[in-house]
């Protein structure tokens, strides 16, 4: 297991329940943001029309806490689409994150397996899914295994089937403020998440055609959400050790955050590359 995932795995869990909430006081946004920027009743529906009389199968690669589909039934009227429930598969490294999304699955979401696992160790099942999605999933995959992590996600999408992937561009929040976390304060020799643009070139070296929509928007703070904040950007970049106050004193991060933070309040700017991964 890798340092990063060991770290990730550390916080997803009962005992970073509090870290995970704060984190969720401007990430839950993201979501709601995806959810409006495709249309994905249309892809619902599609995808059962040509499944006919059975259920759609979903595979929700780490999982999480089950945010997108809650903000799918919310924001983009799944809830109210033509469809037979949606048999879903969950797939984490965290028992805990794979217990906390299916608590959370709304309809027409149904929880039917659980995989605890990464995806590159993944083995999908004969047939695949109808839809494979990994919405702010993969930052935890080391770049030298992303290739296998690629290949295991392709071949979970059934033939005609849909992936759906949304991540972080290299210019954006995530991507820009972990590389420069690390390099103001470590750890040494720690490597820096793999941005969109490096993901879409393994899926295309495979062979897969991906469709990018950006997706552009600012998770949001008020001036006096100091804390909100603080848990915010450490469970970015899965460490508590570093608190806010000597992050805006230290090189790089001290400019960064002094541009994202204005007398309205904060703004981390998100540039998030919407992928769609055929063949």
């Amino acid at each position: 297991m890798s340092d990063l995932l060991a770290r990730s795995s550390a916080h997803w869990s009962e005992a970073g329940r509090a870290g995970m909430e704060a984190f969720y006081r401007l990430a839950t946004d993201d979501y709601r943001h995806l959810a409006e920027a495709r249309n994905w009743r249309a892809l619902f529906e599609g995808a059962q029309a040509r499944a006919g009389a059975r259920p759609l199968r979903l595979l929700d690669v780490a999982c999480g806490s089950g945010k997108f589909p809650v903000a799918l039934a919310r924001h983009a009227g799944l809830a109210e689409a033509d469809l037979r429930p949606v048999e879903t598969s969950l797939l984490d490294p965290s028992a805990f994150s794979i217990a906390e999304a299916r608590a959370a699955l709304p309809a027409p979401f149904r929880a039917v397996a659980e995989h605890e696992t990464t995806l590159q160790d993944f083995a999908p099942p004969p047939g695949g899914y109808d839809i494979v999605w990994a919405t702010h999933a993969l930052y935890a995959i080391p770049e030298a295994e992303l290739p296998v992590a690629m290949a295991r996600f392709r071949a979970a999408i059934a033939p005609g089937g849909t992936g759906v992937i949304a991540h972080s561009a290299a210019a954006g929040h995530y991507i820009d403020f972990h590389r420069r976390f690390l390099a103001a304060f470590g750890p040494a020799g720690a490597a820096p998440y793999v941005p969109a643009e490096t993901i879409a070139e393994a899926l295309r070296a495979q062979g897969a055609e991906v469709d990018v929509r950006e997706v552009l928007y600012d998770s949001a703070a008020g001036p006096g959400d100091t804390a909100a904040v603080e848990g915010y950007l450490q469970r970015c970049v899965f460490d508590t050790r570093v608190r806010l106050s000597e992050m805006e004193d230290t090189a790089p991060l001290a400019d960064y955050l002094a541009a994202c933070r204005r007398p309205e309040g904060w703004r981390f700017p998100q540039r998030v590359w919407l992928m769609t991964v055929s063949g």
